[in-house]
């Protein structure tokens, strides 16, 4: 269903990033985030105050939300009409890989010893905790509050 056939009570339950996403997909072309907000406010019939008010909110949801890709012209469209190349240059995968950051054989000898612990070092005796605690009884409770 098209955006001007809907009615106003049905936009109004809808949040503005589905809405943009909405005209997005009508235009099929890229917006920027004024013309984007001016169109969701005619459709819902908000004042220019109410325009001036929330467009830094209105912008802060399209950069977080991920069906929405800023484009280097400053216009937003839909992630999904756009792909994203990584390039490393040699440079790159020069410093990703560099035999500086792998580990020596000290180093991996090292890590390989195992660790002994001995028994003084761990509480086996679990009796000992609890011999601090004391039981006492709901009426007992009640008397010290």
């Amino acid at each position: 269903m098209k955006l001007k056939d809907m009615k106003k009570e049905e936009l109004e339950v809808l949040s503005y990033t589905d809405l943009t996403e909405m005209i997005l997909k009508e235009n099929k072309k890229s917006m920027n985030t004024a013309k984007i907000f001016k169109k969701i406010c005619e459709l819902l019939e908000l004042s220019d105050d109410e325009y001036t008010t929330k467009i830094g909110d209105y912008y802060t949801s399209l950069t977080t939300d991920k069906r929405f890709v800023l484009l280097e012209n400053a216009e937003w469209d839909l992630r999904d009409k756009h792909k994203v190349d990584i390039i490393l240059d040699e440079e790159d995968e020069e410093d990703v890989f560099s035999d500086e950051d792998s580990l020596d054989e000290e180093e991996t000898e090292d890590m390989s010893e195992s660790v002994e612990i001995t028994d003084d070092e761990i509480d086996l005796d679990d009796d000992d905790d609890m011999s601090d605690l004391n039981i006492i009884s709901d009426d007992e409770l009640e008397e010290e509050m």
